[in-house]
C-alpha cells in the first residue's frame, strides 16, 4: 500500500501531532467523502506501507520527528509557488519556506524532495516573464537539493472560480503554456532540475518536459530497491499518471487558505473543521460518532519478489 499524507489537506504543516499519533497506534480512520458514515479503518503496518508519499507547502513541524519514520519509505512533494499573500493567503515567507526545503533534504537526500511548481496561473500582473523571473529565483536558491520540478497549469473549477473571482487569476491559453515551458526547461537544466507535467493533457515532451505521476512507482522502485505490482490510480483524472495510494486528508481542512486550492472550497467551513481537530482522534477531523459504520480497509504491500 502507498500512503498519501495528503492530497485534500496539509498534514505536515497542521496535523503533524495527529498522523505521529496514528503511527504509534498503528492505524488511522478515513471518512468517505461522500457517505460520511461510512469509515475505513486503515493499518499502518510497517509491512503493508511501501511507501508514504507527503505532500506539504510547510513541513517544518516534523523536521525534528523524522526519525520516527525510520521504518517507513517516504518522500516528499513540496511546493514552493512565486505568489504572495493576495494569493497564498497564510503561507509561511519564501525564505522560511526554502529553509524548510533544504533542511530536509539534507537529512533525507535531495532525490526523496521534490519541489512542486504548480498550479501556474495568469493575473494582469503574472505574466510569463514574472514566472520565468520567480522560477529561476527559486531554482537557484533549490540547487543541489532537489533533481526534479513538478509543474501543473490551474484548471479553472467552480470552486477555485469563486475563490480567485477577485484576483483576475486565468488559465493560460495553448501558445502561452508552450511559451513557458520553453523557458522554464532553459532554466531548470543549468541547476539540474527536470521537470515533469502533473496531470496535463497538453503534450510537452518535445521540449523535455515528461508526463510525471505524483505517486510515482517508479521512483519508489528505485527508492525500495524492489519491483513494485501496481495499478494506475482509477480514482484519478484520465490525465493523472499516479498509481494506487489511499488517502488520509479531509478537504476543507488546509489552513494555508490559498485561492486557487481545490481541496478548500469555503474559509468558514476550514475554520469549523479545524476546530474540530482532536490530535488523538483516529479520524483527522471529529471522532467516530455512534451513527459511524467503520469497516477495516482490506490492504496489501504491493512489493514483488523482484529485486532491481
Amino acid at each position: 500500500m502507498i500512503l498519501s499524507v495528503s492530497r485534500r489537506t496539509d498534514i505536515p504543516a497542521f496535523y503533524a501531532d495527529w498522523f505521529f499519533n496514528r503511527l504509534q497506534e498503528g492505524f488511522v480512520c478515513v471518512r468517505n467523502p461522500i457517505n460520511r458514515c461510512r469509515v475505513s479503518k486503515i493499518n499502518l503496518s510497517p509491512d503493508l506501507i511501501d511507501c508514504i508519499v507527503f505532500w506539504s507547502k510547510n513541513p517544518k513541524p516534523m523536521l525534528n520527528r523524522l526519525a520516527l519514520l525510520n521504518e517507513y519509505m517516504y518522500y516528499f512533494q513540496f511546493t514552493i509557488n512565486p505568489y504572495d499573500t493576495g494569493l497564498e493567503l497564510c503561507v509561511p515567507k519564501k525564505e522560511s519556506i526554502i529553509t524548510t526545503f533544504k533542511q530536509l533534504s539534507d537529512k533525507i537526500g535531495c532525490k526523496r524532495v521534490i519541489w512542486r511548481y504548480d498550479p501556474i496561473l495568469l493575473t494582469d500582473i503574472i505574466d510569463i516573464s514574472y514566472h520565468l523571473r520567480y522560477f529561476e529565483a527559486i531554482a537557484k536558491r533549490l540547487y543541489g537539493y532537489t533533481n526534479t520540478c513538478v509543474i501543473s497549469f490551474i484548471d479553472q473549477y467552480k470552486k477555485t472560480q469563486r475563490n480567485l473571482k477577485n484576483t483576475m487569476a486565468r488559465e493560460l491559453h495553448a501558445n502561452e503554456i508552450l511559451n513557458l515551458a520553453m523557458g522554464l526547461v532553459e532554466i531548470a537544466e543549468k541547476y539540474e532540475i527536470r521537470i515533469q507535467s502533473c496531470a496535463e493533457e497538453i503534450e510537452l515532451t518535445q521540449l523535455g518536459i515528461l508526463h510525471g505521476r505524483c505517486i510515482d512507482n517508479i521512483l519508489i522502485e528505485d527508492l525500495l530497491g524492489i519491483k513494485l505490482v501496481v495499478s494506475k490510480d482509477k480514482n484519478q483524472r484520465t490525465e493523472c499518471g499516479c498509481v494506487q495510494s489511499i488517502d488520509i486528508g479531509e478537504y476543507n481542512t488546509c489552513a494555508h487558505n490559498c485561492l486557487y486550492c481545490y481541496a478548500n472550497f469555503n474559509k468558514d467551513l476550514v475554520d469549523r473543521k479545524r476546530m474540530l481537530h482532536d490530535p488523538y482522534s483516529p479520524l483527522l477531523i471529529g471522532n467516530i460518532e455512534a451513527t459511524d459504520i467503520v469497516n477495516n480497509r482490506e490492504i496489501q504491500s504491493f512489493k514483488s519478489n523482484v529485486l532491481f
